[in-house]
C-alpha cells in the first residue's frame, strides 16, 4: 500500500463524486430519505461541483490516495463563515471551514481519518487560519466522537437543508 495524502486536482473530480456517493449517506441521520440524500448528492457533490470546488482558489481538497484509488477526502474553505449562526460563535479568526471529511467505510478504524484530519488541520494552519470549524449532524454520534477526539469542541448549532428536510448540526471549532 502506498497511501499518500495530497491536494486533489481537476483529474480527481469524477473519483471524488464517486467516493462522495458512497460516503455521504453514511453521515446522514438514520431517517433520511433516499430522495433527500440523492438530491443533495446531485446539488453539491456531483463531478461538476467538484470541478468547481477545485477551480476555487479559496477551496482546498485533500485526498487519501492509495495507488490512484481515492479512499477519503476533506474539503477546506478558507473564507469567512456566511451563516450568521456560525459566524456568531467562532472564536479563532481567521477560520477555515472543514466542509467535508469522509473516508470510505472499508478504511474506517484504521487511522485513515485521523491522518487525513491531521493533514487538513496542518494545511489550514499553513495558510494562516487561527481555527477550523465544521458542522456535524447532531445525530451523528460516531462523527462527533471523532471530531472531539481530534480536538474540536461544540460551540453552537446551525440548520442544514438535506433535500427537502431541515436537519440540525452542531458547530464545532478547533483552535490551531
Amino acid at each position: 500500500m502506498t497511501e499518500t495524502i495530497r491536494t486533489a486536482t481537476a483529474h480527481d473530480a469524477g473519483k471524488l463524486a464517486e467516493l462522495a456517493a458512497i460516503t455521504f449517506p453514511l453521515a446522514c441521520p438514520p431517517g433520511s430519505s433516499p430522495a433527500d440524500i440523492q438530491a443533495h448528492l446531485e446539488k453539491t457533490l456531483s463531478e461538476s461541483n467538484f470541478r468547481d470546488y477545485l477551480a476555487d482558489a479559496n477551496i482546498t481538497i485533500l485526498v487519501l490516495d492509495d495507488d490512484g484509488q481515492l479512499n477519503g477526502y476533506t474539503l477546506l474553505v478558507a473564507k469567512p463563515a456566511s451563516d450568521p449562526d456560525v459566524a456568531s460563535v467562532l472564536s479563532f479568526l481567521p477560520s477555515t471551514e472543514l466542509s467535508k471529511c469522509y473516508v470510505h467505510p472499508d478504511y474506517h478504524g484504521h487511522g485513515a481519518a485521523s491522518r487525513l484530519m491531521q493533514a487538513s488541520l496542518a494545511n489550514a494552519a499553513d495558510k494562516g487560519a487561527a481555527g477550523v470549524w465544521l458542522g456535524v449532524n447532531s445525530e451523528n454520534a460516531k462523527a462527533i466522537r471523532f471530531y472531539e477526539k481530534s480536538g474540536f469542541q461544540k460551540v453552537g448549532t446551525k440548520s442544514f437543508k438535506l433535500g427537502n428536510t431541515m436537519e440540525h448540526d452542531f458547530v464545532m471549532e478547533h483552535e490551531l
